[in-house]
């Protein structure tokens, strides 16, 4: 799974999350090749930072933030499962594609 991880502390239930995430964000842009997840691994959860090509950003909030919302409540949810707190946060510069 590509990502950064801000932390040495990675717990594999958040590994979990996270590669539920990636195949979420992928299904959804038109450019997967440039999603990238950073990951900042926190003591009660995780926080995602997914960065997009510009192009697939609009797609991956959706209208009125449709599509952001429902992958927030689906991240929340897997959260609640496994006793963890996870934030998600998408940003919208230009990132270069994964190799």
């Amino acid at each position: 799974w590509s990502s950064d991880v801000c932390s040495s502390d990675l717990d594999s239930r958040d590994v979990q999350v996270h590669k539920l995430l990636h195949k979420i964000v992928c299904a959804l842009v038109d450019q997967p090749e440039f999603v990238i997840i950073k990951t900042l691994v926190e003591e009660d959860g995780a926080a995602f930072s997914i960065h997009t090509h510009p192009d697939d950003t609009g797609t991956l909030i959706g209208r009125q933030g449709v599509n952001a919302r429902s992958i927030r409540v689906i991240v929340r949810g897997a959260g609640m499962k496994l006793g963890r707190r996870y934030v998600m946060n998408i940003h919208e510069e230009s990132v270069e594609p994964r190799r």
